[in-house]
């Protein structure tokens, strides 16, 4: 479930709003007939376009010299992700 606020509610209680974003919830700011979804964003993230664009570059070819993982069962992803 979101919570939906004004600006001038967020403007009032910042410190309030923010602490339930970091616990999870979600915050949708309306402003002026426009509507922002606040949330938390992870350091690797924080890229400019043109660096996302040359993460993407150096993926592809990884993927063309065979650089890759395959994975063909449930356990083999999760072990993958680091969730066993």
């Amino acid at each position: 479930m979101a919570t939906i606020i004004s600006s001038r509610q967020f403007r009032d209680r910042q410190g309030y709003y923010f602490d339930l974003i970091e616990k999870g919830e979600q915050l949708i700011l309306r402003r002026k007939g426009t509507s922002y979804k606040i949330t938390p964003i992870e350091d690797d993230a924080l890229m400019t376009e043109e660096e996302f664009y040359a993460k993407i570059d150096r993926s592809l070819q990884q993927a063309k010299e065979g650089k890759t993982k395959t994975i063909n069962t449930k356990e083999e992803l999760r072990a993958f992700l680091g969730l066993l």
